[in-house]
């Protein structure tokens, strides 16, 4: 019953930055911003898709999450 919410709030806390509470925090509030103007705008059945898209996208652009940090790793 809780599958889609508990997908959606990893979604939000990779969104903002693992690790970071502000920032999953930004992330979720984001992505209720998206899927209610998704919801409102075009139609129910495009907001998931809309959800998944813009983790997508910023998974592409910068996947350290919008708070996330760059950390280089000595090898």
């Amino acid at each position: 019953m809780g599958v889609m919410p508990g997908l959606k709030a990893f979604v939000a806390a990779v969104l903002g930055g693992i690790g970071i509470i502000p920032g999953a925090m930004l992330g979720g509030f984001l992505l209720g911003i998206a899927e209610s103007l998704t919801k409102g705008y075009l139609s129910t059945r495009w907001a998931d898709a809309v959800v998944f898209g813009i983790l997508i996208v910023v998974l592409l652009v910068k996947p350290s999450g919008i708070l996330g940090k760059n950390t280089s790793e000595k090898v």
